[in-house]
């Protein structure tokens, strides 16, 4: 990876790369790559790192008057032309060191913890629920920030408590939850079921205001499910990687997930499908062609 002038890589995530500029803000370059099941694949999905960016920053100025957010400016830098439409200058946070997440409808290892407990994170839940249900009110059900290469668990509320007090922990938890409202609805309205979603937050070390961090509501930190196909009891199509997920599952990939060895590649015709997806998502949320995104076609490998 090369490293452009004035500019420190500070760390490289399963799908971000992070630099610190020498003033201190931090720059945000979002990759093709893709992550499934805890690894990174080796195969990448074309224009993914823009859309992510696109997504994030319009769902920034839709959440706008609930929380502020990272963001300074988008490709206001003399950055790399490999990254344009992919980069976001932000403020650097001191990060709260918790996934914030937020159910409105039972699916994934929330599912799981269901059918062993009849709770997610210690929520409990009617009897009966089965997989995609509406749940009867949004939960906020929190995990640990893993490392790369490792799983985020599941986690009570009364965790989050212990690991950074009472206070940030109440702020977290109803700042996810208003969040999670006001997005689905918006989605909602435009045909799109936000079945759950994780949120990053930080204080600024300025103000010492919690500040949305991160990306926010893309298929990649995101299910999003078409509202007219939702149908409870089996698996929903989706806008997201859960696409990817699916095809690693089935027989047609080869993999054995138990056996603990990397997924393989991706068929070329499951690359375009899930870059379809992802641009659907974009465009019928917001309502804007994906083409008219500032970048191009570039090499961001």
């Amino acid at each position: 990876m090369e490293q452009p002038d004035g500019l420190t890589h500070v760390h490289s995530g399963k799908v971000r790369d992070l630099y610190r500029t020498d003033d201190g803000r931090l720059v945000m370059v979002a990759s093709d790559r893709i992550s499934a099941f805890d690894f990174v694949l080796d195969s990448t999905i074309p224009d993914k790192g823009r859309i992510l960016t696109a997504m994030t920053a319009w769902w920034f100025d839709q959440l706008a008057g609930i929380v502020p957010n990272h963001l300074l400016s988008l490709d206001d830098e003399p950055l790399p032309d490999r990254w344009r439409g992919r980069a976001m200058v932000c403020t650097a946070l001191d990060m709260v060191p918790v996934e914030a997440v937020a159910r409105g409808y039972l699916t994934g290892s929330g599912l799981l913890d269901y059918r062993a407990t009849g709770q997610v994170c210690g929520v409990p839940l009617p009897p009966g629920l089965v997989d995609g249900d509406r749940l009867p009110e949004p939960i906020f059900t929190p995990a640990t920030k893993a490392d790369l290469g490792e799983h985020d668990e599941n986690v009570s509320y009364e965790a989050v408590v212990a690991a950074v007090g009472e206070q940030t922990a109440a702020e977290v938890r109803e700042l996810t939850l208003r969040i999670y409202r006001h997005a689905a609805e918006l989605a909602r309205g435009r045909g799109i079921l936000l079945a759950d979603t994780k949120f990053e937050f930080g204080r600024d070390p300025r103000s010492g205001q919690l500040v949305l961090g991160d990306e926010v509501l893309t298929p990649d930190s995101s299910r999003f499910w078409p509202a007219d196909d939702w149908t409870p009891g089996r698996p929903q199509p989706s806008f997201d990687k859960q696409y990817v997920r699916n095809w690693l599952l089935s027989d047609a990939s080869g993999w054995d997930r138990a056996a603990g060895g990397p997924p393989p590649p991706l068929p070329d015709e499951v690359v375009a499908a899930t870059r379809d997806r992802y641009v659907e998502a974009y465009e019928r949320l917001t309502g804007l062609r994906f083409a008219d995104w500032p970048g191009g076609d570039e090499d961001d490998s």
